[in-house]
This record gives C-alpha cells, sequence and structure tokens, in this order.
C-alpha cells in the first residue's frame, strides 16, 4: 500500500472509504504522495504533475465511479515554497462518497487543468487563478473571472493588502471609469449603536433607574 493512513480516533470510520483509499493508493503508485481518512473524509495529496491521471482514474475506475466534479479551490500558504494547495472535490453517487484531492504548488509553476476530464473546471479554474494567482497550463481561457480588467494582484492572497490597491469609480468628466490609488480619508471608523456590547461608558437611554435610586 503506497502512502499513509490517518484514521480518526473516536470516529466511526467508513469502510468504504478505507477500501478507496488503499485501492487509488495501490493503483496510482507514486502519483499518490499519501492518503488518510480523518473526521469521516478520504483525503489524496497527489503530485501536481500526475492531477489529470489520478482524476481521470478517480472518474472512470470502476470502484471508484467519482464522476461528479464538485469544484477547485486554493488554499495559501506564503510561508511555504509551495505556498498553494489546489484542492479538488469530487462524489461519486455510485459509492454514496466524496474524495478530497490535494496538490501543492508555487506561484510561477503551472498545474496541468483538468478541464478535458471535467469540462466543468473550467470557471473554478478561473477563479483559482483571479483570486491566488495559481497557473493552470492547457486551459483554454485562463482569465479573470470576478475582479475587472486591470485589477492589481490577487486579493484571497494572505499577503493582499486589506484596502486593495486601487479604487474604481466612473468620472463624469472624462466619461469613463479611472482606476485611482485608494486613499483612506481617516484611519478607522467607531461606529456607535447605543448597544451594551460595544463597550459603552456611559448610562443607555431608559437604564437611567438600573442602579437603583429614587
Amino acid at each position: 500500500m503506497n502512502g499513509s493512513v490517518n484514521v480518526t480516533d473516536g470516529i466511526e470510520i467508513d469502510e468504504t472509504l478505507l477500501d478507496i483509499g488503499e485501492h487509488a493508493a495501490a493503483e496510482l503508485g507514486n502519483d499518490v504522495v499519501q492518503w488518510q481518512v480523518a473526521h469521516g473524509e478520504l483525503t489524496l495529496e497527489a503530485q501536481a504533475a500526475g492531477i489529470t491521471k489520478v482524476l481521470k482514474f478517480l472518474r472512470d475506475d470502476p470502484t471508484c465511479r467519482f464522476c461528479c466534479f464538485i469544484d477547485i479551490c486554493g488554499v495559501d500558504y506564503p510561508e511555504r515554497d509551495k505556498r498553494f494547495d489546489v484542492v479538488y472535490h469530487l462524489l461519486s453517487p455510485y459509492q454514496n462518497a466524496r474524495v478530497r484531492v490535494k496538490i501543492a504548488t508555487d506561484e510561477s509553476t503551472p498545474v496541468p487543468s483538468v478541464v478535458d476530464i471535467f469540462p466543468s473546471a473550467n470557471w473554478f479554474e478561473r477563479e483559482a487563478f483571479d483570486l491566488y494567482g495559481i497557473l493552470f497550463s492547457g486551459h483554454p481561457d485562463l482569465r479573470r473571472i470576478l475582479t475587472d480588467y486591470g485589477f492589481a494582484g490577487h486579493p484571497l492572497r494572505k499577503d493582499f493588502p486589506l484596502t486593495g490597491h486601487v479604487e474604481v469609480r466612473y468620472d463624469d468628466e472624462t466619461k469613463k471609469v479611472v482606476y485611482e490609488p485608494v486613499k483612506l480619508v481617516q484611519e478607522f471608523r467607531n461606529f456607535d449603536y447605543l448597544s451594551p456590547w460595544e463597550g459603552t461608558d456611559y448610562v443607555l437611554p431608559g437604564d437611567e433607574k438600573a442602579g437603583g435610586g429614587s
């Protein structure tokens, strides 16, 4: 059996997930780095270069039959050399099971697109590119999908500034949309909603007699 198994103590283990994990690891060899069943979920960690082989196997193998593609998401770990995890979620209605497949990559190394295997991955890969800057080789139309044209940076990276880099507005004089550096007119705002949970240091209206007295 390839890889390692980590079964969470105290949780009833679905034998189907164990069987699928063992089977996939044995058949895929070095393309699966490790696998685990934890918290009732099966996770495969795969080599980035072999992601198309892994997903095609999970889709077509009669023991797996993960034919339903759910989504792709990114996770950012700025302290790592390979700062991004690319996470794929699949569903098998035949096995009544789900699987999570994770690969790791950096800011400049593309990972293979899986659009040819799951066409619905198209927009999810564009979203990961837009929000994290993750590159996908072989994607038919890798461009931003949520942010505007000319947007600077990738807003779900942990080192992306909370205020952004530029702000967009319509200029009535030039009759077009303009991009300008973000300008904060004040460092912060202190909203007072007259709520005791906001830590007020005065008597709230209606509570004048709460402390007793005549």
